[in-house]
């Protein structure tokens, strides 16, 4: 990227502080925060390029939190081989950059905040897990392929399938760091990863971690519940706005 003054970069880090921020509290939402702020400043496509490595990093971090990950790989994997297939497949639409590519990130924001506000809780029966994970996976990956956002159907579908606490918070990290590795070679096969991209793309690890570290350290004082709350309110407008804008350009 070639217009990185300081309003910019200022906007840059504190977008990462906060997305960390709110992975530190929830355990996820980095790269949704991430791609609606930036996705709100620059293009959705060059706002991906520049979540890869934090997504990555941070996502890796949850991933080996804790001891079961070997039982939920082999668990998941049907899911996971899907999600990198969709991802792939649908990544040339993020990468065409058009006007509604925005639009169609504003609509998946909209929809997550939703479904999570509503407080539904879904429950996959153990009988059709063996097709649903799949199916699951393909749908996720044509969403995040098309928007860059990792969590639709993604999460309900994790959520409902009762791990416990912390096997969710590995199975979500297993999930997420695939898509970002999926989506990375999407991106990377159509030509929208610069080297500059990706040099900034590092330096908001910092931030991301900064952030993520707050985040915990906050989850013992406030209530997860009411910040999760105001965080996924904020996402429904910031989707709002994304989702409206090609109608008055």
């Amino acid at each position: 990227m070639s217009d990185l003054t300081l309003p910019f970069l200022a906007a840059f880090i504190g977008t990462f502080l906060i997305a960390g921020l709110v992975k530190g509290v929830t355990g996820m939402g980095l790269p949704t925060v991430a791609m609606g702020l930036l996705g709100a400043l620059i293009s959705p496509v060059a706002a991906a390029g520049l979540l890869l490595i934090p997504s990555f990093v941070t996502n890796v971090w949850q991933l080996f939190s804790g001891p079961s990950l070997g039982i939920i790989a082999r668990r998941l994997w049907p899911m996971m081989v899907t999600i990198l297939v969709g991802t792939i497949a649908s990544s040339a639409l993020l990468s065409a950059d058009t006007a509604w590519t925005g639009s169609a990130l504003g609509c998946v924001l909209i929809a997550y905040a939703l479904y999570t506000l509503s407080g539904r809780q879904l429950s996959v029966p153990a009988s059709t897990e063996r097709w649903a994970s799949p199916l699951v996976g393909m749908l996720t990956g044509l969403v995040t392929g098309a928007t860059g956002v990792f969590v639709v159907p993604a999460v309900p579908y994790l959520q409902a399938l009762g791990f416990s606490r912390d096997d969710l918070v590995q199975a979500l990290g297993l999930s997420f760091t695939v898509s970002t590795i999926a989506l990375s070679l999407g991106l990377a096969a159509h030509g929208s990863i610069g080297f500059g991209n990706l040099a900034l793309s590092a330096a908001a690890i910092a931030p991301a971690l900064a952030g993520m570290w707050t985040g915990q350290v906050l989850r013992h004082r406030i209530s997860p519940t009411a910040f999760r709350r105001g965080f996924l309110i904020c996402i429904g407008l910031l989707g709002t706005e994304l989702a409206l804008r090609p109608l008055w350009q």
